[in-house]
């Protein structure tokens, strides 16, 4: 291990966080085996890539079948039946109204940058609204749309023009639904006209800003300033998408739609994968050519896909997160009544959040504590919050529940060890 710690500081940029000091040598469902011989159960999931686990036989299969055919041809000069496929199954289970359409791309940043120009390209607008706690990539126009600045933007210089951020509801920092709208209003009354914004984009659940789930009426308040404007509604569902939150879209939580949806992550069962669903009207409205990418659509990740939708359903993958998310809430909850610290437990499904307060205020050192004593102890977590004083659960939901037993007993010795 020294000597592949060696060559990663000399061959590789500092600029590249490392939450690891081993190497991965092997992984299989929800384990992972280090070149070193030790063994960890994985509750970061690849950061939300892996809600079907690593290595899925099934996704392995497809993959296989589809090495013995082609690997690429770039999908814009010969298609291929996977990509209209996958993109027919995605339109059929996007909760968005009306008649939808799909493309494909490689990352998430590629889709948050591309739904921005389709609702550009629709609206003939140049403005856009995220929120502050978002992530959203860390592509020019995604990291512009970014609503956190250590380490995503500093120093790289001012972001994209146009781009403004408002509060996104979190009542255990003070901002409520009433002061993220006014917040709205006011960067529509100061900065730009309503007019001249394109496009709202929002998590249905914060990822990076701390697994913070939008409450049902800031949800419907935004579709409905969308409407009286003209503004097209983005969903970024990069982490929260396919049975994370306990449905295969988190928008399925709310009782409005929006008009494009962004995923990625977990759709590719660990190959890369994004996309884009959305009202065929705005979809259609970018020329030919004005979409796409070399490797956008792979055929080796979209047959891995389709296993990945047909695995979701058969496994029933939505009704697992639910339950695993009930386990460890109540796990949470019930440590939370002995240890202070832990100021708030909150999520959907198994996207689920545990936030650290030290004598009344965001604790970043008790998050790296039990990530610490965690990792010792065989569990791998991840941090997040504006803070960094949120620990993050992204297990994969095939995980067998014996596992599962034994990680939520590493954790509960490791909040203990680290708030003593």
């Amino acid at each position: 291990m020294g000597d592949l710690l060696g060559r990663r500081l000399s061959a590789t940029p500092k600029g590249i966080g490392i939450v690891c000091d081993w190497f991965v040598q092997e992984a299989y469902n929800a384990t992972l085996k280090s070149s070193d011989g030790r063994e960890f159960i994985d509750f970061a999931g690849g950061i939300a890539v892996l809600n079907v686990g690593h290595r899925h036989p099934r996704v392995i299969e497809a993959v296989k079948k589809q090495l013995d055919q082609f690997t690429h041809t770039a999908y814009q000069v010969s298609p291929y039946e996977s990509y209209i496929e996958l993109a027919e199954k995605i339109n059929a289970l996007a909760p968005i109204e009306g008649t939808k359409k799909t493309c494909f791309f490689t990352t998430g940043g590629e889709a948050t940058e591309n739904a921005i120009k389709i609702a550009k390209a629709h609206t003939k607008r140049y403005g856009v609204i995220a929120f502050g706690g978002s992530f959203h990539g860390r592509t020019s126009m995604a990291v512009s749309m970014t609503g956190k600045v250590v380490p995503y933007k500093a120093e790289l210089g001012v972001g994209n023009p146009g781009v403004y951020h408002a509060y996104y509801p979190n009542a255990l920092h003070g901002v409520s639904v009433g002061d993220s709208i006014k917040s709205l209003e006011h960067i529509c009354k100061s900065s730009i006209s309503p007019l001249d914004v394109a496009a709202i984009i929002f998590e249905p659940v914060q990822g990076e800003g701390g697994f913070n789930p939008a409450p049902v009426e800031f949800v419907a308040e935004l579709r409905e300033f969308c409407n009286t404007h003209g503004i097209v509604l983005i969903a970024d569902e990069v982490q929260t998408g396919f049975a994370r939150t306990g449905k295969m879209f988190a928008m399925e939580h709310f009782n409005v739609s929006p008009d494009l949806i962004c995923m990625a992550k977990s759709l590719g069962g660990g190959l890369p994968l994004s996309g884009i669903v959305g009202k065929a009207e705005i979809m259609d409205a970018p020329s030919p050519g004005g979409l796409g990418g070399t490797y956008a659509g792979s055929p080796l990740a979209t047959v891995a896909a389709l296993e990945v939708l047909e695995i979701i359903k058969e496994e029933r993958l939505n009704e697992r997160a639910q339950n695993l998310g009930v386990q460890l809430t109540q796990k949470l909850q019930t440590l939370q009544q002995e240890i202070k610290e832990i100021a708030e437990v909150r999520g959907l499904g198994s996207m689920v959040a545990m936030e650290f307060f030290k004598e009344g205020k965001p604790s970043p050192d008790l998050a790296k504590g039990v990530q610490k004593e965690a990792m010792d102890q065989g569990l791998l977590l991840l941090t997040c919050g504006g803070y960094g004083n949120v620990i993050r659960f992204l297990y994969p939901l095939t995980i067998p529940q014996e596992q599962f037993d034994r990680a939520l007993e590493i954790l509960e010795h490791s909040i203990k060890k680290a708030v003593r």
